[in-house]
């Protein structure tokens, strides 16, 4: 009877998980973006690439020659409200004119009339720089950066544990706290999609790390809640891997053999098993490379450091045994 009761269960929860897959919408991602220019000012490209996933969800990209970060941001259109996730690294709306942009998108989709909620994955610049073209829009809001607003929007009681949801109108967005790579970050779940927008959290290329324990706990945490929801694609804020799987040079404006933004739900589930692995220096694991640029400057400065004192004590060294003499 035991194991009969075990079989249903199982059985029921196979077949809610498949339920749960067939209701989710499909789309497409491109399997190249736009590559950006070795010289930018003799043929620079459009300053930002938009792609439709599906009517109601945007990717936009930022032109690598109007920003070596090449920031994706993410615009989702619900039936009463929409979302644009991060503001990219470029504040110009002359140079980047991205609420212009966000608001044709809108006008195509039948939602230029609804509220519009801007959120960030995290307060790096590059992910905010934006804001401003959005401030003035009066439909628009746009949640702070700091810790502060962002447990206070969401309600995160004990950040950085919990769940939060945005209700889009027929469209529900699950936020979960990924500290980590930044103090504030969040990563985002589109239900209707099953996207995950990973941020700077998990991209293909650096994962810089910031404190190694906190981006452990946020991996487990994450594991935890996509073993239980359908994952189509992990879409992260860059792009920095060659097809090969090698890093692209840091500061590049041109990606001619750029591998495509997503990654898999795998991806995510194999993530705590290489930080657990990291040295908190530099570490290559499996498909990752994880880095802590502030620890690997510290240690070289020590070095250094080190190197000039002992060059110091042996000029003082050599100086005596020659007055000596």
């Amino acid at each position: 009877m035991k194991n009969l009761l075990l079989g249903l269960a199982i059985a029921f929860a196979a077949a809610m998980a498949c339920d749960v897959q067939a209701t989710t919408t499909s789309g497409s991602l491109p399997a190249q973006w736009n590559e950006g220019a070795q010289d930018c000012e003799k043929d620079p490209p459009p300053a930002m690439q938009v792609h439709a996933y599906d009517p109601h969800t945007f990717v936009l990209r930022e032109s690598l020659c109007a920003t070596f970060e090449g920031n994706f941001i993410y615009l989702l259109v619900g039936s009463s409200k929409s979302v644009l996730i991060d503001t990219g690294d470029v504040a110009d709306p002359e140079q980047m004119p991205l609420a212009h942009t966000v608001m044709d998108l809108l006008a195509t989709a039948g939602a230029a009339d609804r509220p519009l909620l801007v959120v960030h994955t995290h307060r790096h610049q590059d992910h905010r720089a934006g804001d401003g073209q959005f401030e003035g829009l009066p439909q628009a809001t746009v949640v702070g950066y700091d810790l502060a607003s962002v447990k206070q929007y969401f309600g995160f009681a004990a950040w950085p544990n919990g769940l939060a949801q945005l209700d889009l109108g027929d469209r529900i967005v699950d936020v979960i706290p990924t500290p980590g790579h930044e103090e504030t970050h969040v990563s985002l779940y589109d239900r209707n999609t099953a996207l995950f927008f990973s941020g700077d959290f998990m991209l293909p290329g650096r994962l810089i790390v910031g404190d190694a324990a906190v981006a452990l706990a946020s991996a487990k945490r994450v594991a935890t809640f996509v073993r239980d929801h359908p994952v189509s694609h992990v879409l992260g804020g860059h792009i920095e891997q060659a097809q090969t799987g090698e890093l692209l040079p840091s500061g590049s404006t041109h990606h001619p053999d750029e591998r495509p933004l997503q990654m898999s739900q795998a991806d995510l589930l194999a993530l705590p098993a290489a930080l657990e692995r990291f040295n908190g220096f530099y570490t290559q694991h499996d498909q990752f490379t994880l880095i802590n640029p502030r620890r690997i400057l510290i240690a070289a400065a020590i070095a250094v450091i080190v190197v000039l004192s002992l060059s110091a004590a042996w000029l003082v060294r050599y100086r005596r045994r020659r007055t000596g003499r």
